[in-house]
């Protein structure tokens, strides 16, 4: 009898220089809630999750992200310097076969260190370690210039707009989209 096939899957840990990006864990639950706690106004403008953040609801998120992690439906990442939560990072399979995107947020105490360009390019490459991955995504509101940073940093390719899931706060609610091919990356990477 023929054994299923396991999903690929990144390591549970990755050195993305700037940080190290470490599989979110149930254990996480109160450094977690403090890091979110402690991020919450700088938050608020872009992550609507944040509205209703609790313990109970990021106990919930920390659940998900294990049966995720076990689905290969999503990778997230608690982003660590120094051993302390400097923020989150993740690639999810939410924009259709052959793709992953990546999102990410960076504690207030940590911004313009270069965590979250540093976390995505690592990101990137193990997205396409994976196989049958051949695009990869960032997904922005077109008002948030400091995200947009990122994957302009990164060489990815603004490929058009579309409306966001939910509205942020600080936002229109229209969504840039900035993709990276497996062959852009490689010419990136080899460069």
């Amino acid at each position: 009898m023929r054994q299923r096939a396991e999903p690929s899957r990144p390591p549970d840990e990755i050195d993305a220089g700037a940080a190290v990006l470490r599989r979110w864990l149930v254990a996480d639950l109160e450094a977690s809630c403090d890091a979110v706690l402690a991020s919450l106004e700088h938050l608020r403008p872009w992550m609507p999750w944040v509205a209703d953040f609790s313990r109970a609801s990021q106990a919930e998120y920390l659940a998900g992200c294990e049966r995720e992690w076990q689905s290969a439906e999503s990778f997230n990442y608690a982003m660590l310097v120094d051993g302390a939560i400097a923020g989150s990072a993740g690639l999810m399979a939410r924009i259709g076969p052959g793709g992953l995107e990546i999102g990410y947020w960076v504690h207030p105490a940590y911004t313009r260190r270069g965590l979250a360009t540093a976390s995505s390019a690592a990101l990137t490459g193990q997205a396409f370690a994976l196989p049958g991955i051949d695009r990869v995504q960032i997904v922005h509101d077109e008002l948030n210039v400091a995200s947009g940073g990122v994957p302009r940093k990164l060489g990815f390719t603004a490929t058009g707009r579309r409306p966001l899931d939910h509205k942020p706060l600080g936002g229109t609610g229209i969504g840039v989209v900035w993709e990276m091919t497996r062959p852009q990356w490689h010419e990136t990477v080899c460069r």
